[in-house]
């Protein structure tokens, strides 16, 4: 395979779409993963366990299901990380559409995608391939195009104008989504003892970053992955998923794949939760693998606050048990870690830990 394959620093690279469309045999030496790194993809007998809790939202219609489903939550956040939501409000036709989307702009001509490419992390729309394909030392088997969502109004002009009927599939799950996003995180700090109205307006002002993930078939998927161990940055991120491909890692720190549920959507914890929580939920670490027969769509809706608002403990969750264990950080500060390091080396959260021993159970 020549070196072209591998991305540069300039716009033109090689995506995962390109390889899998020129029918390559094995995968280029790049993406070849560390031993220790790599998914184990032995088939398993089919299990009534998940890997998330599933949580049926339309409790939140009945005032006596309330305090249930709180607890729910509250166990489902503490102990795992996140949780699958059925019922929730969101129509499987936004949810169809927002796939159809995604999936008409990854066919797309590779010179109409490469408009949007950019290896600036801090762009508000921008199309790549793998993760930080000038940083990472190893490359991973995927493209994507990541929007900012919120307000939609300030930037939906600068998302893709093709396909034609991208902007409106992907900006009515995007507004569906923002509100869905509004009822969990009340949900949620109501569940760390918090008013459900906490933050309430940074909330509100706060970042949604689409990110639209195709992952394409792999001939190699035993010596690659989709996505590298990481943890989101923010709030909480909603996931829709097509194929089952999704990995969590479990307090044991093992893989544990993320079924697909028909109409579920992912809720995930993320590192501005765990500093906002002063430790008492944990960012939750992910990965995505791929396969053999299969390409597969994902798409994230990343929530934090505004992007350069600084995120510190709820001074409620501070006392002497669980004295502060966090350092301040923003969005910002997280994408010029991005931008300056190697996901496989380390995570945001890390240096934002005062003291990791009075934090129990890490990850």
């Amino acid at each position: 395979m020549a070196d072209n394959t591998h991305p540069t620093a300039d716009h033109h690279f090689t995506s995962t779409m390109t390889l899998a469309q020129m029918g390559v045999s094995s995968v280029p030496e790049c993406y070849i993963l560390p031993p220790a790194e790599r998914p184990t993809l032995e088939q398993t007998p089919p299990s009534t366990f998940s890997a998330l809790p599933v949580i049926d939202l339309s409790s939140l219609e009945n005032p006596v299901l309330w305090p249930h489903m709180i607890e729910q939550v509250h166990m489902a956040c503490k102990e795992f990380g996140g949780f699958q939501v059925i019922n929730h409000g969101i129509p499987v036709s936004l949810t169809d559409q927002a796939l159809d989307a995604a999936a008409d702009f990854f066919d797309m001509p590779n010179d109409t995608k490469m408009r949007f490419a950019s290896t600036n992390v801090h762009e508000p729309v921008r199309y790549g391939t793998s993760l930080n394909q000038v940083k990472d030392k190893i490359q991973y088997w995927r493209d994507f195009i990541k929007h900012y969502a919120n307000p939609i109004s300030t930037w939906i002009d600068l998302w893709p104008s093709e396909p034609p009927s991208y902007k409106e599939k992907m900006g009515n799950y995007a507004k569906a989504l923002l509100l869905l996003h509004t009822k969990l995180i009340q949900i949620v700090f109501e569940s760390l003892g918090l008013r459900s109205d906490y933050l309430q307006n940074d909330v509100e002002q706060g970042s949604q970053v689409i990110a639209v993930n195709c992952y394409p078939t792999c001939p190699e998927p035993n010596l690659a992955l989709g996505l590298p161990r990481h943890s989101d940055y923010g709030l909480l991120t909603i996931i829709l998923q097509d194929q089952q491909g999704l990995e969590v890692m479990d307090r044991n720190e093992k893989w544990q794949p993320v079924p697909l549920i028909e109409g579920a959507l992912v809720v995930q914890v993320g590192d501005q939760m765990e500093v906002l929580s002063n430790g008492r939920y944990k960012s939750i670490v992910h990965r995505a693998t791929v396969n053999l027969e299969k390409k597969r769509l994902s798409i994230a809706s990343l929530h934090s606050l505004a992007i350069n608002r600084k995120v510190t403990p709820a001074p409620d969750l501070v006392d002497e048990r669980h004295p502060l264990s966090y350092k301040e950080g923003c969005f910002e500060d997280f994408l010029n870690f991005l931008s300056d390091n190697d996901i496989l080396e380390g995570r945001y959260i890390d240096t934002l830990r005062k003291n990791s021993d009075s934090i129990s159970e890490e990850k």
